[in-house]
């Protein structure tokens, strides 16, 4: 049925409760409602076409309509849409997992590692955190291990909304309000080098914040289970780039002190850092990854936790025993997202992705390194193919602006009106553009960007 956008947007501010989302400010304004993609462009129902800045929230890495993902969509759904994997096997689901599992063999190796090879099904980056979670609790109980309640992960960290990725999350803002319906965690400093949690400077902190993680697995390494990162870039916190060295030292303690480690690759997966995982940038290999997001180029809902063999044996007994893993959902393996995501694995060979992207990521590197030259981008940072650049009242003090002023919203509404869409994080200015996106578009869209902050901030050039 064809309806007007008036129509439309009546209907959305009547019925539509958005996520993060103030609905009262909401409702005072005429959305943008979207229609149609193309490429790295979306349009709306008023003809206007958008950069998509942010890849539709990081999932869509290879644009809208790539023809091979609709192509492979389409002829699954000409098979068989979804059936169970409680009782029954898919063949879009086992392609999938015996992919994937030689993907990640491929590029996640470790002499002293066990390789990930034990796909488990779910549907978005917080269900594959929740698997994660309950995995390696129940792997100790039954290794005989009790009393590893517990999990260890950063300041400002982000996992996903459900109540265990809520626990093991760290902004305070999203999940403060739930502190009551959480189980214990362990918190140790996220690697904020420009707002330091210990009050050092990068060059001569000799990266501090592990050394404080190492105290707590000193202390409570018999209560911990597992600790579960971002790698490389803690992306829903504020863009927070670690240095290089955090990574494998993280990994370095957990083997150290005995307790699993949990890459929560949501964000960071599929190209998004430059290589296929950000674990591969120092050579880590978890004992559990989570992946979500590109996994299906941002078609369809679909998530995986890939385990090792042993973590996957301490499942296995008689029947009487029931140690199996007591988790699933209706759209585990679901056939339609694992048909797309088989076709985005094709895409990265057939279209070099990797390879391609490296000018990009440089084109992305020198313009950020370029914004600090204005007197309120107090700091930028990237890994790969994301960003973030931090506005700052006053860059001298490192001064933030004030949460009403909301100056990331109006950057991000400024540079809409110019064709650019862009979703911040606070006074952070999010840019994280589909890994498709041609190298004239994406200089258009960074060109914009850096207009409408000079605009909304009205900088001027630091004399040195």
């Amino acid at each position: 049925m064809e309806m007007d956008y008036r129509s439309l947007a009546d209907l959305d501010k009547s019925f539509v409760w958005h996520p993060f989302t103030q609905m009262s400010e909401w409702a005072e304004h005429d959305p943008i409602i979207i229609e149609e993609g193309l490429g790295c462009f979306i349009k709306d129902t008023q003809g206007r076409w958008y950069l998509d800045g942010v890849s539709s929230l990081w999932v869509n890495i290879f644009g809208h309509r790539k023809k091979e993902i609709d192509d492979a969509v389409k002829g699954q759904l000409d098979k068989i849409a979804h059936s169970t994997l409680l009782g029954l096997g898919g063949k879009p689901s086992i392609l999938l997992a015996a992919r994937l599992v030689a993907l990640l063999g491929q590029t996640l190796k470790a002499e002293t590692r066990q390789p990930l090879t034990r796909v488990f099904y779910s549907d978005n980056g917080s269900t594959a955190v929740e698997v994660a979670l309950k995995m390696a609790f129940q792997y100790w109980l039954q290794k005989g291990v009790t009393g590893r309640n517990a999990f260890l992960s950063l300041n400002m960290a982000y996992h996903g909304d459900t109540l265990g990725a809520v626990a093991v999350g760290g902004v305070d803002i999203f999940h403060g309000t739930f502190k009551p319906l959480l189980f214990t965690t362990y918190k140790s400093p996220a690697p904020y080098c420009y707002r330091c949690a210990l009050g050092l400077e990068k060059d001569s902190c000799k990266m501090a914040c592990l050394m404080e993680m190492e105290k707590i697995l000193q202390e409570h390494s018999g209560e911990i289970a597992a600790v579960i990162i971002e790698p490389k870039m803690q992306a829903a916190g504020g863009m927070i780039a670690a240095p290089e060295g955090f990574l494998s030292g993280v990994a370095r303690l957990c083997t150290k002190y005995g307790v699993l480690l949990i890459a929560d690759e949501i964000a960071t997966g599929f190209g998004r850092t430059g290589q296929m995982f950000a674990c591969c940038a120092e050579g880590v290999v978890p004992d559990i990854i989570c992946l979500s997001k590109g996994l299906t180029g941002g078609y369809m809902p679909l998530a995986v936790t890939v385990a090792t063999d042993e973590i996957y044996n301490a499942f296995l007994g008689e029947f009487s025993q029931m140690r199996q893993f007591f988790h699933g959902h209706s759209y585990t393996g679901n056939a339609l997202g694992c048909a797309a995501a088989l076709a985005v694995i094709d895409l990265f060979d057939k279209e070099d992705v990797l390879n391609r992207l490296r000018p990009k990521i440089e084109i992305l590197n020198n313009w950020l390194k370029k914004l600090l030259r204005l007197s309120h981008v107090g700091d930028v940072r990237a890994a790969g193919f994301m960003a973030g650049i931090e506005l700052v009242k006053n860059k001298e003090t490192r001064q933030a602006y004030p949460t009403e002023d909301k100056m990331g919203w109006r950057v991000a509404l400024d540079v809409r009106d110019k064709g650019v869409f862009l979703r911040p994080l606070g006074n952070c200015i999010v840019i994280m553009p589909p890994l498709s996106i041609s190298e004239d578009n994406l200089r258009a869209m960074i060109g914009r960007t850096e207009q409408s902050i000079i605009k909304v901030t009205d900088p001027r050039p630091l004399t040195s």
